[in-house]
């Protein structure tokens, strides 16, 4: 049922009380730079004012990742240093990853690898394991990463044959879902097989994974992220793509349907339901752009499409739709599923909002009140490889003490960097291993950024050419001191 000017006033009226209803993230802040800011001050127990988060990031005397003091980090997985179990390297172009508790002690993490095209254009794809290969010509797909108690790593392949493996997402019952941001059709590109799916892994079950199916159900095209909500079963899913900008979608599982392990493989390629979201403001009226927005607090609500041909054979999805239908987003990225909703980020928008362009936004979808409500805008970096400011965020995740923590993927210097509950930003880290110079800039993005199981680690990834960072140090409520 569309909303209804009442209906909607009355949500934004309660939305804008505060979106974290658990207290996990709250109004944040915006980075520095931003269109609009939040000017609450973290304070010490004198009451005087103090700096978010960890404080400066040293530099690296090995040349690979900044820190605060006291921080420390270990390399897992290194394409081209690295091996798996049958001996063949690690894949390059490290991507979205998940971290998953295995038994004695033991975590599991599977990442995604952003190969597109064929296997021959790159050095090192994911290797065709018996068993796990969906298109023997495409080059992408995943490894599960295996750290036991003692510090000892294994790797292996969880999916090949896949293509352009971005963010994904974990699910409610402990797999991962690969995400392909690419949509080439078989015969297309030297590809075999349709791509532009979600596939699902097991990180517990090898056998589980073997003869790779994917799940059409939730549509065909240039796919980044997606979450499963654990309580009504929806997926939630982001698309990153241009000409026109790409969607934000749900599908809503049809009638009876029990999400577990392995269910997802047995839909039928039409199950459920696959639609777009449509936003109108306070006024009701329509939102074209998720770029429109230019104050934290904005809060849109949120009604939804139906997607006329899912599979897309011969127009695209986000094409489907004439102007006025659905509301389209600059570069929907990365996502997370926290405080009941979720959180996903729509990266840097300039031509679509000349008037309040930006470098970055992460919105929060509240499903009970059918909203969003923008928690994140970065203004645009004036001087990115100065690093005095951040832009372009792509994957996030909820923080286990407080905030978000984002992966830059931007023009200049990369960083992970947090947003605070009370609204401010801090650096976590920064990107020494590919600066380049002024002239030749090499900057390589940040990905994969989740916390372990315990909270005590966080994995990141520099994705070129494909390093797996373990970080730990004093982890602690970052807007407390």
């Amino acid at each position: 049922m569309p909303l209804s000017r009442r209906d909607f006033t009355a949500r934004t009226v309660i939305a804008g009380a505060g979106v974290a209803l658990t207290g996990t993230v709250g109004a944040l802040a915006t980075a520095p730079g931003a269109l609009a800011a939040d000017d609450s001050t973290a304070r010490d127990e004198h009451g005087r004012p103090c700096e978010p988060g960890y404080g400066p990031l040293v530099a690296d005397p090995a040349g690979i990742l900044a820190l605060p003091a006291g921080f420390t980090y270990r390399v897992l997985t290194h394409s081209g240093v690295t091996t798996l179990e049958s001996g063949e390297s690690t894949p390059s172009n490290h991507d979205g990853t998940a971290a998953f508790e295995g038994h004695r002690g033991v975590t599991l993490l599977v990442n995604n690898h952003e190969l597109k095209g064929t296997r021959d254009k790159w050095a090192r794809p994911v290797p065709l394991a018996e068993g796990l290969v969906y298109d023997p010509a495409a080059a992408g797909g995943c490894t599960v990463v295996e750290v036991r108690r003692g510090g000892e790593v294994a790797e292996w392949v969880g999916i090949a044959g896949t293509s352009t493996n971005c963010a994904g997402g974990s699910t409610p019952w402990d797999t991962w879902l690969t995400c392909e941001e690419n949509s080439d059709l078989a015969g297309k590109n030297g590809m075999t097989k349709d791509h532009g799916y979600v596939f699902e892994v097991d990180p517990h079950d090898r056998r589980a994974n073997r003869d790779p199916q994917p799940v059409k159900a939730f549509g065909r095209y240039d796919h980044e992220a997606v979450v499963i909500d654990p309580r009504q079963g929806h997926a939630y899913l982001t698309e990153d793509a241009s000409g026109p900008n790409g969607l934000f979608y749900r599908w809503t599982p049809p009638r009876g349907f029990r999400h577990g392990r392995g269910m997802l493989r047995t839909l039928s390629a039409d199950a459920g339901v696959l639609q777009a979201a449509k936003c109108i403001d306070s006024s009701g009226r329509f939102v074209d752009d998720l770029s429109r927005a230019t104050k934290i607090g904005t809060v849109y609500g949120v009604d939804w499409v139906d997607v006329a041909d899912r599979d897309a054979r011969t127009v695209p999805v986000r094409k489907q739709f004439a102007d006025g239908v659905v509301t389209r987003g600059r570069k929907l990225e990365g996502m997370w599923w926290a405080d009941g909703g979720a959180y996903f980020v729509s990266s840097y928008a300039r031509a679509e909002s000349p008037g309040a362009a930006h470098d970055g936004q992460v919105w929060f979808y509240n499903p009970k009140r059918r909203t969003i409500r923008l928690t994140v805008l970065i203004g645009v970096n004036a001087d990115p490889s100065a690093g005095g400011g951040y832009d372009g965020p792509d994957n996030v995740t909820v923080s286990p003490y407080g905030g978000l923590v984002l992966a830059e993927d931007g023009s200049g210097l990369q960083h992970l960097f947090g947003a605070t509950e009370s609204g401010r930003t801090y650096p976590l880290a920064r990107n020494e291993l590919n600066i380049g110079t002024a002239e030749e800039p090499e900057y390589s993005e940040f990905a994969g950024v989740c916390f372990s199981p315990d909270g005590r680690t966080l994995y990141a990834s520099i994705q070129d050419p494909g390093v797996m960072l373990a970080i730990t140090g004093p982890w602690r409520r970052a807007a407390a001191h």
